[in-house]
Order: structure tokens, then C-alpha cells, then sequence
């Protein structure tokens, strides 16, 4: 199968893959609402360990967090290659710091492999699935399984 961007067909989804240090992660296109390059955030105080602070988009506050922090690898140092996914999550809205976005995916079901055994309770928690795509091993990562709601009003 192709994973070129098409139009969609009954069981496929579109997914938006990125790159936090050498791993790969996606996420359901439909949670992204935009793509902009890195801002420097404002730190607040008290906020959770990955959140970097907040940042004004178009006159909203918008809390970025620092995703690779998130996922319990080290934190990003960010420079101005590295982007932000402006995301919906369960009700709010907010960015993810990333390395880079690399691609759009259209997959099936039936593409997503279930998450090895071996993983951590964490990454269980997160991870709905693995795709291997031409040599990549692509982690779907749950957005609403990170930034559950203890985290949602901490990061408020």
C-alpha cells in the first residue's frame, strides 16, 4: 500500500509523523490545528515539568509543552529548526515542541501493529500502536492518554 497522501477510504486515517531526536511518533491529523515554527515561551510558575511556559497566538494564550519531556525522554534544547504542533487535546488547546514534522500518512487499521510487551507502563499508556513504513518504526502516540486531566489543570 501506498502511504501517500489520497483520499481517504473506509477504515484509513490520516496521521501527522514527526521527529523528537532519532525516534519517530504520529499523531491523528485531526487533533492538529496548525503547524508554526518555534517561539520562545513565557515560563510560568508551579507548571508541570514539561510545560515550557506559554506563548500568544493570535491573542490566546497557548501553553507549549516540551513533548520529548512528556514521553520521558531528555528534554529539547530548542532552536529555531525545532516546530510546535498547535494541538486540540480533550478541551484544550495547546503546543507540542517537536524536532520536526516529517510527513503526512494515510494508513489503515490494519498498518498499526499493537505495542510490544516490552514496553513500559508509560509508553503502554500512550502508545496505540506501531507502524513500520519503509524501514521506519513510527510510534501512533494517544494525545489525550499524555495530558490526562490532573495534568490538564495543573498546566492551567
Amino acid at each position: 500500500m501506498s502511504y501517500a497522501v489520497k483520499s481517504l477510504v473506509q477504515g484509513s486515517r490520516e496521521l501527522i509523523a514527526f521527529r523528537i531526536g532519532d525516534q519517530e511518533f504520529c499523531v491523528n491529523i485531526m487533533s492538529v490545528r496548525e503547524i508554526r515554527g518555534w517561539t520562545p515561551a513565557t515560563p510560568l510558575p508551579h507548571s508541570p515539568h514539561y510545560v515550557l511556559g506559554v506563548i500568544n497566538l493570535r491573542g490566546a494564550v497557548l501553553p507549549i509543552m516540551d513533548l520529548s519531556l512528556r514521553l520521558g525522554m531528555k528534554p529539547a534544547e530548542p532552536t529555531a529548526r525545532h516546530v510546535i504542533i498547535v494541538a486540540q487535546v480533550k478541551s484544550r488547546v495547546v503546543g507540542l515542541l517537536v524536532d520536526a514534522v516529517s510527513d503526512i500518512l494515510t494508513v489503515s487499521d490494519a498498518d498499526i501493529q499493537p505495542t510490544p510487551e516490552v514496553s513500559s507502563d508509560l509508553e503502554k499508556h500512550y502508545a496505540r500502536g506501531i507502524l513500520a513504513i519503509d524501514k521506519r518504526m513510527i510510534c501512533l502516540v494517544e494525545l489525550g492518554a499524555l495530558f490526562n486531566e490532573a495534568a490538564e489543570s495543573e498546566a492551567a
